[in-house]
């Protein structure tokens, strides 16, 4: 592509994105900057449709941008804003709490209140814990509460429905017993543990572990690979989401079942710096209508998750681009503090 159809194709991506609206050729030759005749701008557009970056819309004379268009124009033709002072300023003070759960909250919201679309956060991966303490309540006939303390002071309760009741002394007995016998383990050693050691306990007994920790690797998993979302509603705003109710119900769900985000994340966390995925390039966002643009973060040099912005594939990538850039640096700075 030369250098006169570069200006145009970045002219017509800029004012498609600024008003949402086909871009004709008068508007072109007037904005562009380039001394070309009209004639002359139809032909180049007509080149860059024959390319597959321009496409033009049933309903009117202009163009608009193709997926192909906007990978080039982010790639090659893309102009960053910088954040303004006040903007920065403002991040770091919502990233300036000792809590790293709530950190990761604000990031996510910072994310959506500054650009106006879905912001989500990777919850960092949780480290290989081992297990402090164990103990059993009933509840019910037949369901008992599991309280779980991990070494680094995680608490989480969970409830197990069993085959049998049990009294409260021999819920005690095997917590005591579980406490005594493997407190200080991993749970993988744990069930390493169970595995060989319970085929000498009573039945009824190596049932109730066995459900015991089932119940805490679930404990683990739920945290593990969890994605915080905020701000999904901004995209109901969003023209070209808001007409189809078919596309964002398809959106909702994947912010509701996650699994496809935490991939797309997940697979984000291995590469460095920002990486913007527009429309079905990713593979997990079911709709070519949307983009997201992902940057690392780290803790102490090591990257541990990701963050990003979910909004239209029409955004000010130049605006995105940055807050979701410092986001990650001053996210990464707050973490490694505490």
């Amino acid at each position: 592509m030369d250098k006169r159809a570069q200006i145009l194709l970045k002219t017509l991506v800029e004012h498609y994105i600024s008003d949402g609206q086909p871009v004709g050729s008068r508007t072109l030759s007037k904005c562009s900057g380039l001394d070309l005749s009209p004639a002359t701008i139809r032909n180049v557009m007509s080149d860059l449709e024959e390319l597959g970056f321009i496409i033009s819309p049933h309903t009117s004379a202009g163009r608009i941008p193709t997926q192909r268009g906007y990978r080039f124009f982010v790639d090659t033709l893309l102009t960053v804003q910088p954040l303004h002072q006040q903007q920065i300023e403002r991040l770091e003070f919502e990233l300036s709490s000792p809590d790293p759960q709530e950190l990761i909250t604000n990031a996510a919201g910072m994310l959506s209140n500054l650009t106006q679309f879905a912001g989500i956060v990777m919850v960092p991966k949780r480290k290989t814990v081992s297990f402090r303490h164990l103990e059993f309540l009933p509840l019910s006939e037949k369901r008992i509460l599991v309280i779980i303390v991990t070494s680094d002071g995680n608490v989480q309760n969970r409830i197990i429905i069993t085959e049998k009741s049990y009294s409260a002394s021999e819920l005690t007995q095997a917590s005591n017993y579980f406490n005594q016998h493997y407190a200080g383990n991993t749970f993988e050693q744990v069930k390493q543990r169970l595995h060989d050691e319970l085929k000498q306990m009573q039945a009824d007994m190596t049932r109730l572990m066995g459900a015991a920790m089932e119940a805490s690797s679930k404990a683990l998993d739920d945290d593990k690979d969890a994605v915080v979302i905020a701000g999904e509603r901004n995209l109901l705003q969003v023209d070209e989401l808001s007409t189809n109710v078919g596309s964002l119900r398809k959106l909702f769900e994947v912010f509701e079942r996650r699994t496809s985000l935490m991939q797309l994340l997940d697979n984000s966390q291995r590469a460095e710096g920002i990486q913007i995925f527009i429309g079905g390039e990713s593979g997990y966002l079911p709709l070519d209508e949307c983009s997201m643009v992902t940057a690392t973060y780290e803790t102490n040099g090591q990257t541990v998750g990701t963050l990003g912005v979910i909004g239209p594939t029409r955004m000010a990538y130049e605006r995105v681009i940055p807050i979701v850039d410092m986001t990650a640096k001053l996210l990464s700075n707050a973490l490694s503090k505490n």
